[in-house]
């Protein structure tokens, strides 16, 4: 029996940045991951493949429609798909190896198979037991479904499933238009699919701005994605290589169907804790399924959670907070994440990016804000890149100019937003970005002019 002073299950981004970062404290420490690979869902099966994809259709979109535009003359690139999903893992690849050597270099064991706690200060690893001072529960989210949709990975996918299809459909279907639907969709429109896109609210990527949120559609919908709004789907009928999905409108009660080769369900995530024996330790869970915690601790002396097992939302970054946070208070120092802000980004074109209140959030707390604003269009950089579209909200205490939330849509946008975080981490009221000298031409000149706009004015516009 090898003992600890931390444990974490779970080898993704909280938990593997928990685990490295209290191994720099000075604890000794290991990591219970079963996967071949280290980084769990986000660097194996979410975050990093979806990307990798998401850039190789946008340069590929970048040479059907831009390149004449700058004189690049020739025969536009064809799609070699095996080729891209080869390019996809060895990004994938890289990344993994990149922790286990970065665990190496820290001393951090990693303890290979699937966790169980027989009690607390015990971790069950096949046939083998460890002790530990404190475990950490940092074990993810997997996909969830619909009642009555079966998701078989071949013609009803999850996000997982869509990163490795065999081919790029023809006719692919979408249930949900958050983050992962609208993600994956305009990949596979890029390449050529037809996709329809069905959300069971009358907007897209809930909860974020609605302006940001309508603008996103009408671009995406310019890329060739359908969208069907209010619709509850009732079924999916999948045969060998087709697939039905019905679905009832809400505004009418009528009943339609789609056609499709694949069906992506994209309908959200759950915490994953299955085998770890959390109801026999009497653990404290959310009526949610998602394990209750104060400051990290849950309701079992020496247990912590973090990241998508926990309340919150289900972000990579956010999980990483916590797992350094974490790390620092078991070691005796003041951990702390501040979930005011806590930026979330969509990966389309344009890409999506936010921070902080949104303007329904605001209104509905009866805060008094002003808002500024400014288009792309105003800003050189953005105009010599084909990439105009879009535009900086700002939202600011109409009394003390303080910054509550940043939303972008518009080229580089998941970069852009950071420089709101910072500001917002420190108090900065929008006069202070406004006052900020920024580089010219840059696309983060729109910042500063949408914090010009919640005073004087903007300069180009």
């Amino acid at each position: 029996m090898a003992e600890y002073d931390v444990i974490v299950i779970g080898g993704g981004p909280g938990g593997y940045v928990c685990a490295i970062r209290a191994a720099q404290l000075g604890l000794k420490t290991a990591c219970v991951e079963g996967r071949e690979a280290l980084g769990g869902s986000c660097l194996n099966v979410g975050c990093i493949p979806s990307k990798a994809l998401l850039h190789a259709s946008h340069s590929l979109h970048e040479a059907e429609h831009n390149f004449a535009r700058m004189g690049l003359k020739g025969k536009a690139p064809s799609v070699d798909w095996k080729e891209m999903l080869a390019y996809k893992d060895d990004v994938i690849g890289q990344n993994t190896k990149g922790i286990e050597f970065l665990f190496k270099k820290n001393k951090v064991d990693w303890i290979k198979g699937w966790a169980s706690i027989p009690a607390a200060g015990q971790v069950k690893v096949g046939d083998e037991t460890h002790s530990a001072k404190n475990i950490v529960i940092a074990s993810g989210s997997e996909a969830s479904s619909l009642p009555g949709v079966e998701i078989d990975e071949k013609v009803v996918v999850s996000s997982t499933g869509a990163l490795s299809l065999p081919k790029i459909p023809k006719k692919m279907v979408v249930i949900g238009a958050g983050v992962i639907g609208l993600e994956m969709g305009s990949v596979y429109a890029r390449l050529g699919s037809h996709v329809t896109v069905v959300e069971y609210l009358d907007q897209v990527t809930p909860g974020m701005d609605g302006e940001i949120a309508k603008t996103l559609q009408r671009s995406l919908k310019k890329q060739g994605l359908d969208f069907v709004l209010g619709a509850a789907v009732q079924g999916v009928d999948a045969k060998k290589t087709k697939a039905t999905v019905s679905y009832k409108l809400k505004k009418d009660d009528s009943e339609h169907t789609l056609d499709a080769d694949v069906v992506l369900v994209a309908t959200g995530r759950k915490p994953y804790t299955e085998g770890l024996g959390l109801d026999a330790l009497g653990m404290k869970m959310t009526e949610r399924g998602q394990i209750a915690t104060d400051h990290w601790r849950s309701s079992v002396p020496g247990i912590w959670a973090i990241g998508d097992v926990t309340e919150g939302p289900m972000l990579a970054h956010k999980a990483e907070d916590e797992g350094m946070a974490v790390a620092e208070s078991i070691a005796g120092q003041a951990g702390h994440v501040n979930y005011d802000v806590i930026p979330s980004v969509i990966y389309t074109s344009p890409e999506v990016a936010a921070v902080g209140k949104t303007e329904e959030q605001l209104k509905d707390e009866g805060r008094a804000y002003k808002v500024g604003k400014f288009s792309f269009m105003g800003n050189g950089r953005a105009k010599a890149m084909f990439a105009g579209e879009g535009f900086v909200k700002i939202l600011a205490d109409k009394e003390t100019d303080r910054i509550l939330g940043v939303h972008v849509i518009g080229p580089s946008a998941g970069e852009l937003i950071h420089e709101s975080c910072v500001a917002m981490e420190f108090g900065a009221a929008a006069e202070d970005l406004a006052r900020t000298c920024h580089a010219h031409p840059t696309v983060s000149e729109a910042v500063r002019e949408a914090a010009l706009a919640c005073g004087d004015g903007p300069i180009h516009s």
